[in-house]
């Protein structure tokens, strides 16, 4: 929860309106985000209320097996599933990634980190 806090305090506040959580033991702290005027919600048993988060555990589940020990994992390679998962096209974004979706409702551009050669001006 506490990284959690960390990370949705970093995001415009029209941006962090809700989470829906697994009810997992892993969430047990998900109540610290109240104090960023997130709602959180979910109730047990009713995983109609989060098909998104099932399909994300799914997807997850091709890269970390179940009852893993998320503290093994080293922060590398954590992040290293994290953006698997967002830079893969989803067909209910128009097949683009949630990356890119993600980027255009914060309305960044893309910009290059080098100068381009002459021959390409």
């Amino acid at each position: 929860a506490r990284h959690l806090v960390g990370f949705f305090a970093t995001l415009p506040q029209e941006l962090r309106q809700s989470v829906t959580f697994d009810n997992g033991t892993e969430f047990a702290g998900h109540l610290a985000l109240h104090r960023l005027s997130i709602a959180t919600f979910c109730d047990p048993h009713a995983p109609w209320q989060k098909g998104g988060i099932e399909n994300a555990i799914g997807r997850m589940r091709r890269f970390i097996p179940r009852k893993t020990d998320l503290v093994t994992l080293s922060t590398a390679r954590f992040r290293q599933f994290i953006a698997a998962y967002n830079n893969t096209p989803r067909k209910c974004l128009d097949y683009h990634t949630p990356a890119e979706s993600f980027a255009q409702v914060l309305h960044f551009e893309c910009e290059s980190t080098s100068w381009l050669s002459p021959g390409r001006r």
